[in-house]
């Protein structure tokens, strides 16, 4: 990354994902053109990474406010771009059952513009945020790439149309793309806030203001829950790797293992009263939800052979780091 002067683009650059990849490109001296809408991502989000590099870091960075359903505007941004980290989504399984359509138009069309976008400009490479929900009702345990079910929510399924879109501009056009299916990523500047918030964000602020915590189900609902420096190994080796075997694939992105939700309040709640927040409410169990998978484990050793993935934040790591973050941000 040092060594060559590759101009990066990040969608959704104001969102968890997007933040964290652009304050690990900055600090490494990259040139990054970011997009973002704020329908989810946060202005914060980009001042936090200001605030964090040096002057002259920030200014290789170039912000768009603009949305990607605009094709026109995917064309401005990917212009002399040579990878290209689509992060850019509207997530969250409960949202899209209650909203599909919205769903669709920024997940499935704003995928269709910047990979297109790739195409006019010759864009090197595209490595794009896929789903674990594209397992879907497949009960194999741990997924495996090539082994999915029937998809269970309109957001999963806007996942899986990605994916496909990708193999077909791969096959028909030459582009270099690699998919990564996160499994319910967490770290630092995650929203906490809003009906959509995810499971983590949500409980550890739920835990430092004395807030009830909800469980969905029986709390046994497992997840391979993977914190976000995992991720940005990822990203960076698939967007770096000159093993031409690792190209257009789809690649599982977790740690590799399962914690249910009743081991993950236990540990959430352990590791926040070392910060001086003890919780002493038991959570709340509510009914399941629809579109939720049940269990989730990821299989990894794709990723460790074609892209030398070696996550080394497990579980407990990853919790005490983010939430260290929330106490101090």
């Amino acid at each position: 990354m040092k060594s060559n002067n590759r101009a990066w683009l990040i969608t959704g650059v104001a969102g968890f994902i997007g933040s964290n990849l652009l304050l690990e490109l900055l600090q490494n001296n990259c040139k990054v053109v970011g997009i973002d809408s704020f329908i989810t991502g946060k202005e914060e989000n980009l001042e936090y990474v200001k605030s964090l590099v040096s002057k002259s870091q920030w200014n290789n960075f170039t912000f768009f406010n603009d949305d990607l359903r605009d094709h026109n505007i995917c064309q401005k941004v990917t212009k002399g771009i040579d990878i290209i980290l689509h992060q850019a989504a509207l997530g969250s399984v409960p949202r899209s059952v209650k909203d599909p359509i919205l769903s669709s138009d920024i997940n499935i069309n704003g995928f269709l513009n910047i990979i297109d976008a790739a195409r006019l400009n010759n864009v090197n490479r595209l490595i794009y945020a896929s789903s674990s929900s594209v397992y879907g009702d497949s009960v194999e345990l741990p997924k495996v790439e090539d082994v999915t079910g029937n998809v269970l929510s309109p957001y999963a399924l806007t996942k899986l149309v990605n994916e496909e879109q990708a193999k077909v501009f791969s096959r028909t056009y030459g582009i270099d793309v690699i998919g990564l299916r996160y499994f319910n990523v967490f770290g630092s500047m995650q929203d906490p806030n809003g009906e959509y918030a995810a499971v983590i964000p949500k409980w550890i602020n739920s835990i430092m203001n004395q807030v009830p915590i909800e469980i969905f189900g029986d709390g046994n609902t497992s997840r391979d829950f993977c914190y976000i420096k995992n991720v940005i190994q990822a990203n960076l080796l698939a967007a770096t790797t000159d093993n031409p075997n690792a190209l257009n694939q789809i690649y599982n992105v977790a740690f590799g293992g399962r914690t249910s939700l009743n081991d993950l309040f236990n540990i959430i709640n352990t590791t926040c009263s070392k910060f001086g927040f003890n919780y002493s409410l038991e959570p709340k169990y509510k009914d399941f939800r629809p579109g939720d998978i049940k269990h989730s484990n990821a299989d990894i050793s794709k990723i460790k052979k074609l892209l030398n993935y070696d996550p080394i934040y497990d579980v407990s790591k990853g919790l005490s780091e983010t939430i260290r973050w929330y106490v101090e941000s």
